[in-house]
Formats: structure tokens, C-alpha cells, sequence
């Protein structure tokens, strides 16, 4: 189905910050907007996410063929690439000027974005720092978690363990039951907080920085957990060497396969919001 982005909410305009949120993020790591979406425009936007995700999810097996990481989600990625309805929500300036204001830096770049669909009973999505995936010479990252559904109480939106972006590189690169083991023991030996936003309207946004770390509990409802994810990064960032085996696949995927040193503005990371 061919849709012009003319006729979809513009999702440029900005929305007000309180500062007392960009204080608890830089506290916290993580933080919650309210309706940073409305009703209105993510029922516009969300029949096509729907649509994109399901063409491009890479994991078609039955639920409990999967393990641990499979059953946490379903999960496609690079929508924007793919759907011009979907770019159009994902290049937002809205939501990037938002993620630029929380980390305090005067521009941000697309990293890439996702959708991660939890599934009636779907298991639960493991301990993890997303950062140990990323290339990038910076610590100034941020994903958005935006739900497209109302999340009742016994879903629930993401676990965070506040203040662990402080500590950068935890230890632990990847995600499964060897995160979810190793963060457990950490998170009681450190006597790290976890906290929870909880339940969610459609266009509630949490934000968490790169080396949070974050989880989420399974989904026991009949409902499918419906949610857009959206990667940024500092402008002027420059590349990393890559330290793992994931970095090098994610400098070949999402960074252009540009040198390390070089600056992070390949033809996948646009500019998305600047303060000027």
C-alpha cells in the first residue's frame, strides 16, 4: 500500500521538557515522557510499523522452538530504510530534539531503529548493556522505547538499574541467560536500585543511555507488546575500533563500514536534530 508522507501527523513540532526530567536521566540513566506521541498520531503510524516489522522480522520460528533471546521478541530492524511511512516516525525531530535535550549535546545522529514485539507469552528480555554492541567514541547514546499499544500493569515497560551508566562497560557483552545470570549477581552484590516505569499509554516514551542496564519481564497477557525503538547518538561522534565481534558487525551494518577514527555521518546516520 503506497502512502505520502503528507498525509501522516508531522511529528517535527517540539515537545515541552521539564527539566527535572533531564536532571533524573542525567541521574538515573533512564527516564519516562508522558505522551510524547498522541493517540491520534501513533494510530496513524502504527499500521505501517506493523506492516514493516512483519515483512523484515528475521526469526519466523514457532515461539518454543526459540531460545531465551528469540522467545524475549520479535525483532526487525532498520524499518526507516525500508518504508517511507515508518522513516518519516523514525527521523522525527520531536523525539530526537527530546533525546538531544537528555543527554545535553548540541545535535544527534541515527544510530538505527527497531521494532520489538513482545508476543502472548513471550519470555522475558534479558539483563543487558546495549552499548557493547556499538562502535562509537562516545558516551553520549540514547535509545527511545515507544510504546504503539497500551502496556497493562502485568506486562509492564522496561526494568532499568539506575546509575549504571556511570560505570560504563559492566563486563558483559550480549544478551541471554549468561547476562541475565552475570547482572543478577552483579545488581545484588553492587546493591544497584531497579526500577520500572511500569504500565504505559500508546505514545509514552522511555529513554535509557547506552550502558544502562535494562531488561524486561515476559508477557502473560493475550496481547501482542508493541513497541518502536529508536537509536541515537551524539553528532560530531567519532568511530571506535571495534573491541568485539558485534562492534565489527555493527561498523559494517549500520556505520558504512567507515574507519575507525573517522566521523560517525555515514549515509545510514543522518542528521536528525541540531540546536542551531
Amino acid at each position: 500500500m503506497e502512502v505520502t508522507t503528507a498525509a501522516l501527523p508531522s511529528m517535527d513540532e517540539p515537545a515541552p521538557l521539564d527539566p527535572a526530567a533531564i536532571a533524573d536521566f542525567q541521574r538515573d540513566g533512564h527516564v519516562c515522557i508522558d505522551a510524547l506521541a498522541s493517540a491520534t498520531e501513533v494510530a496513524a503510524y502504527r499500521p505501517h510499523i506493523d506492516r514493516a516489522a512483519e515483512q523484515l522480522r528475521y526469526d519466523r520460528r514457532p515461539l518454543a522452538e526459540r531460545e531465551t533471546y528469540g522467545r524475549a521478541f520479535i525483532q526487525s530492524m532498520n524499518l526507516w530504510r525500508r518504508d517511507a511511512a515508518v522513516a518519516h516516525f523514525t527521523l522525527s525531530r520531536r523525539f530526537a530534539r527530546v533525546a538531544a535535550e537528555l543527554m545535553g549535546v548540541n545535535g544527534v545522529r541515527l544510530y538505527h531503529d527497531q521494532a520489538l514485539y513482545k508476543e502472548p507469552g513471550g519470555g522475558f528480555t534479558p539483563w543487558h548493556q546495549d552499548q557493547t554492541y556499538w562502535p562509537l567514541a562516545t558516551t553520549h547514546t540514547i535509545t527511545m522505547w515507544m510504546p504503539l499499544v497500551d502496556i497493562p500493569p502485568q506486562v509492564g515497560s522496561m526494568r532499568f538499574v539506575s546509575g549504571s551508566q556511570r560505570f560504563g562497560d559492566l563486563g558483559m557483552a550480549g544478551i541471554g541467560d549468561d547476562s541475565q545470570a552475570y547482572f543478577e549477581a552483579l545488581i545484588k552484590a553492587r546493591g544497584f536500585a531497579v526500577h520500572t516505569h511500569g504500565a504505559l499509554r500508546a505514545g509514552d516514551a522511555t529513554f535509557h543511555a547506552g550502558w544502562t542496564v535494562h531488561g524486561a519481564a515476559g508477557n502473560p497477557s493475550t496481547t501482542l507488546r508493541s513497541v518502536m525503538t529508536v537509536i541515537y547518538f551524539a553528532d560530531r561522534t567519532r568511530i571506535a575500533t571495534p573491541a568485539n565481534d558485534a562492534q565489527r558487525a555493527d561498523l559494517k551494518v549500520w556505520l558504512a563500514d567507515l574507519a575507525p577514527g573517522a566521523l560517525a555521518e555515514g549515509s545510514k546516520n543522518p542528521l536528525l536534530w541540531r540546536r542551531d
